[in-house]
């Protein structure tokens, strides 16, 4: 858990900067596109996985 650590304080950094530069309606935004891209992202991942699974059933 360790090696996470650098992330969470990039990422705080980051909102923090980022929060000082926007307007609350531009961050409102960015926020819902960028929850978005996380959706997207972890769905690719989820059709890759299933992908490079083995298929083991069997059609009659």
């Amino acid at each position: 858990m360790k090696h996470n650590c650098s992330n969470l304080y990039f990422l705080s950094t980051l909102a923090c900067q980022l929060s000082e530069c926007f307007d609350e309606t531009s961050l409102e935004l960015l926020s819902a596109d960028l929850t978005a891209l996380g959706y997207m992202l972890e769905s690719l991942q989820a059709h890759k996985a299933a992908h490079d699974r083995p298929v083991t059933c069997e059609v009659p």
